[in-house]
């Protein structure tokens, strides 16, 4: 009887706080939701405009819901537009930037994190630095630069500012020196050469910080428009955010190729989150504790 007594004493005190943290969810079930359909409902209009019939797109207000759901915005996309070079050209882009910026960036920062050399502080701080500098002020040297050296109108224009970043190395360097130094020292005793360490202890244990830049990469690079709409004309070197761009015109906008467009060009990225939701997710954790 004492045993049954102890063990509903037990199973009260353990209930009412899931109770309790169960209402505390509710009221912020309350304030998120309004702020989730700020995103949300966008989103929902987009795919709702890509289905609508044209004659309802020029309509004021347009309708939310269509009346009739068509495909023939998508049909009208793909038929008149190179809209998968643009996809091509973009996953191209995208899958170079994540590249370069995992080498590049974990070389950078794993070396401003350990080896030491004359004016490594120093430079380090310039990089930094650079972070401060609007990218709109680095556009007009950098268009000079690459038009002396012919990359205007190609795909290279596009990557090549994506090969590294001031926030990749900065974000790598902090990893690095979050990790125990013995492990390097453990390393060195069993005969590594820096290389070794590098690449057998100290990168296997960054995939986190390597996951987060490259989730960060791929949606900067993905999403990028001014820098193309500068350095691109050709429109085979388009990427899909510069395609889309061109459906506005001066005088006329294509709104069903537009709204079918964004849809066609979110989609990879929401595909990818759902496939990779849960690395996601750790990414933004692992991000706020380093910030």
């Amino acid at each position: 009887m004492v045993a049954t007594q102890e063990a509903i004493g037990v199973t009260v005190r353990t209930a009412a706080p899931a109770r309790r943290r169960r209402r505390t969810l509710s009221g912020w079930h309350f304030v998120l939701a309004p702020i989730a359909l700020v995103f949300v409902v966008p989103f929902v209009q987009m795919i709702m405009a890509a289905l609508s019939p044209a004659s309802e797109l020029v309509q004021f207000p347009p309708p939310f819901v269509p009346s009739t759901v068509t495909f023939e915005n998508f049909a009208k996309l793909f038929a008149t537009t190179n809209i998968l070079q643009w996809l091509l050209n973009s996953v191209i882009v995208s899958a170079s930037a994540i590249i370069a910026h995992i080498i590049l960036c974990s070389l950078a920062g794993y070396g401003f994190a350990r080896l030491r050399f004359q004016g490594r502080n120093m430079g380090f701080l310039l990089i930094i630095a650079t972070i401060m500098l609007p990218t709109q002020l680095l556009m007009i040297p950098t268009y000079i630069l690459f038009s002396k050296i012919g990359l205007i109108n190609t795909l290279g224009a596009a990557i090549v500012p994506w090969l590294a970043s001031a926030f990749g190395i900065f974000l790598m360097r902090q990893f690095f020196l979050s990790l125990p130094a013995e492990l390097e020292e453990a390393g060195m005793l069993d005969g590594c050469s820096r290389w070794g360490i590098f690449f057998r202890i100290v990168l296997p244990l960054a995939k986190p910080a390597l996951a987060t830049l490259a989730i960060f990469t791929l949606l900067s690079s993905w999403n990028d428009l001014i820098w193309p709409l500068i350095a691109i004309n050709d429109p085979s070197a388009f990427t899909i955010q510069l395609g889309i761009a061109n459906f506005q015109g001066a005088r006329q906008t294509e709104w069903g190729l537009l709204m079918a467009g964004n849809v066609v060009a979110v989609m990879p990225l929401v595909l990818f989150f759902l496939f990779a939701q849960k690395q996601f997710i750790q990414t933004m954790t692992f991000s706020g504790l380093k910030g």
